[in-house]
């Protein structure tokens, strides 16, 4: 027989495998998908009972179109092979406890915290589900209220420019000459201003770039109300990062509590009554200073994977992986 040799391109021919063509024999042949026990209700719900632990972390998160599942997982697997509990398709909170009461209860009676965020449902399914389990209010979830209510007021004072500076464009056109309008030391106009400061505001000043200090000088002269609304948020995060002890975390709380009463922002008031409603389960945090970033990496996590299939076409499937991986 001849010996020809045999070109790259033939090469490329014969050994090509459609990614497509292979990924459903995986599916249908060399995984064990058909015999998975939980194929039947995967779209509704999974469950693994044997990955409880005493910390656990609830939290909600989206596959595909929009479409919400609650998530339970055991912080002591930090996001490896057993950190997924359960996933439960939607948010209603009688349906999660319904799929977690299936946990045997003396199993779930071992549960002696739980994180989670400030939602009324959340609050129902641990209540029900982990009658034993102290409920840590997530300090993130506190924090991203008084950033949002501080944002608010940035906003409110960037439409008020949009409108001057719409007004004083009109005039100038009116009276026929060229709209200048004013400029501060670092080039901003007002409208520029307020637009730029977001970032900024969201930061410790320690860690504010040289432009982003002049930016901010500029912006508590021009705003003095921003700069006040600033410090609540800037104080309520040291409390959180500095207060060891619950109790004295409990009066700093307080004072920051009263501090917000006497600044009169309406943007603020979600933030105290949230804190009034939840505050038992905010001090619990001062116990063991435990969040819910573990549930919010698993959530990445799941983002991640979805991102390298290129969306969730086949939910049981998704799940079946996801088990496989995180179960």
């Amino acid at each position: 027989m001849d010996n020809y040799p045999i070109s790259s391109r033939s090469l490329e021919k014969h050994y090509y495998i459609d990614g497509d063509q292979f990924g459903q024999q995986y599916k249908d042949h060399l995984s064990d998908f058909c015999d998975w026990e939980q194929s039947g209700h995967a779209e509704h719900w999974v469950l693994f009972p044997h990955n409880i632990g005493q910390a656990l972390s609830i939290d909600e998160t989206s596959l595909s179109n929009g479409e919400l599942y609650t998530i339970v997982t055991n912080k002591k697997a930090k996001g490896q092979k057993g950190t997924l509990v359960a996933m439960v398709h939607g948010t209603s909170a009688e349906k999660v406890i319904s799929v977690l009461q299936k946990i045997p209860e003396s199993k779930r009676k071992q549960v002696k915290e739980v994180t989670l965020d400030m939602a009324g449902s959340m609050n129902k399914i641990v209540k029900h589900s982990f009658p034993r389990a102290v409920k840590v209010i997530d300090r993130f979830h506190v924090q991203k209220l008084a950033y949002d209510a501080l944002q608010e007021m940035r906003i409110a004072h960037r439409w008020v420019a949009i409108d001057e500076e719409s007004e004083a464009i009109k005039t100038a056109r009116y009276n026929e000459v060229v709209y200048e309008p004013v400029v501060f030391s670092n080039g901003d106009t007002k409208k520029q201003l307020l637009a730029r400061s977001r970032y900024l505001l969201f930061k410790s000043a320690d860690k504010w770039t040289g432009k982003q200090k002049e930016r901010a000088k500029i912006l508590f002269a021009q705003f003095p109300d921003l700069e006040k609304a600033y410090s609540l948020t800037h104080s309520l995060r040291m409390i959180f990062t500095h207060t060891k002890e619950k109790n004295v975390a409990y009066t700093k709380l307080a004072q920051w509590y009263n501090k917000v009463e006497d600044s009169g922002f309406k943007s603020f008031r979600s933030i105290i009554n949230t804190i009034y409603d939840h505050y038992e389960e905010i001090l619990n945090y001062f116990d063991n200073r435990s969040t819910n970033a573990s549930a919010e990496s698993f959530n990445a996590k799941l983002k991640a994977f979805r991102a390298t299939l290129r969306g969730v076409k086949d939910i049981r499937f998704f799940l079946f992986r996801v088990a496989k991986i995180y179960a």
